[in-house]
């Protein structure tokens, strides 16, 4: 077998089909009359009630499309084929029939490599038939291959754009599972060297002073357990091998300097509040993260802004971020699928337990949101 028909019998199903959606029954409801319509007032079909009941009946394959595309065509096209044969006078041309051309680009979007190979087959043998059978021209054929070949091409178009973008989206997630291990890393070797600093000046204080050591020992019980917290969220996050910077990484109270970082464009205001002491290292630097990217965004995407107001708010169990423009929202800010940099500060929120979400204010602006829990992310 030629490895490129092997490689396109081997593809998969796309991922994420929806069974039905409210399209679904939106195009069942505009087909159906205009099926009933076409017969009742187009006097050239041979038998109106047959062609319109065969029609309706073939109507809900729309349904099912998605989650079973070969089953669907090959109803479909056997129907139209045998159709002919069955009723009496000349072939049901139908122009409300159309939608079957959805069930073609559902196979191509949806279908697997064998599905989408065994489909081109019955669609192929269903113009060919009617050819050979007289129902259609020479050049009526042509042009139906034609309009199933453009069909199938939009149907893998659009099939692989989708998993360029589902790639680009696991990309983004793995790039901010990285961004947050190579931070746990650095806490980690943060707390491991005080250990070393505590355990050396315990074991030089042991002989003269005896509570100086027993002081370090809670020192090093302390920071281990911290450690131990830190390895536990990185493991969880399962970081690749790559070298880390040991420099420190920036907590919740660096915020403070992004209200200072920008001389041109709106003025950024930082507004702290809580108790923000003795957070997770990983929270504070997820908290600084979060308003660093959503900043950003701000000042790129905010056309017209005058002022990005950042709020951090802390609790007994969590902290609160919030960060709002008073800019106009931009093309390249939609309210719908949401940017691979926003699914990175999506993505680095639930690793540590908690939540993130973006959206426009209802007057004008936009507003990020966190939620991150004190303890940070469970073992």
């Amino acid at each position: 077998m030629h490895p490129r028909l092997r490689a396109i019998l081997a593809e998969p199903r796309a991922p994420l089909a929806p069974a039905r959606v409210w399209r679904d029954w939106a195009l069942i409801a505009v087909f159906a009359p205009a099926i009933v319509l076409e017969g009742v007032f187009r006097p050239d079909l041979p038998w109106r009630a047959g062609c319109v009941v065969v029609a309706l009946a073939l109507l809900p394959t729309l349904l099912w499309r998605r989650t079973q595309p070969l089953a669907m065509v090959a109803v479909a096209y056997g129907v139209t084929a045998v159709g002919p044969f069955v009723l009496p006078g000349d072939p049901c041309h139908m122009y409300s029939t159309g939608f079957l051309l959805l069930l073609t680009y559902a196979l191509f979007r949806w279908g697997g490599g064998r599905e989408a190979v065994a489909g081109s087959a019955f669609v192929a043998a269903k113009v060919a038939f009617a050819g050979v059978a007289g129902a259609i021209g020479g050049g009526e054929v042509i042009a139906g291959f034609a309009v199933m070949f453009g069909v199938a091409t939009l149907g893998v178009a659009v099939r692989f754009r989708a998993s360029a973008r589902l790639r680009e989206l696991d990309r983004a997630k793995l790039l901010e599972r990285e961004r947050l291990a190579r931070d746990l890393h650095d806490t980690v070797a943060h707390h491991v060297s005080a250990m070393a600093i505590r355990a050396q000046a315990g074991i030089a204080a042991s002989a003269t002073q005896p509570d100086a050591a027993v002081e370090a020992l809670r020192v090093i019980e302390a920071e281990a357990s911290r450690a131990l917290a830190e390895m536990r969220a990185m493991v969880r996050v399962l970081r690749r091998d790559q070298p880390a910077d040991l420099a420190p990484s920036p907590q919740v109270t660096d915020i403070e300097r992004l209200a200072g970082r920008f001389r041109a464009g709106p003025a950024v205001a930082v507004d702290l509040r809580g108790d923000l002491r003795d957070l997770p290292p990983s929270v504070g630097s997820a908290l600084y993260r979060l308003a660093q990217e959503s900043v950003t965004n701000a000042r790129r995407h905010a056309r017209h802004a005058t002022r990005i107001e950042v709020r951090v708010a802390a609790d007994d169990t969590s902290v609160h971020l919030r960060v709002s423009d008073d800019g106009e929202s931009s093309a390249a800010r939609p309210a719908g699928a949401p940017g691979f940099g926003l699914i990175g500060m999506m993505e680095r929120a639930d690793l540590l337990g908690g939540t993130c979400a973006a959206g426009p204010n209802p007057d004008r602006g936009w507003t990020v949101t966190a939620v991150l829990p004190r303890a940070g992310a469970s073992a």
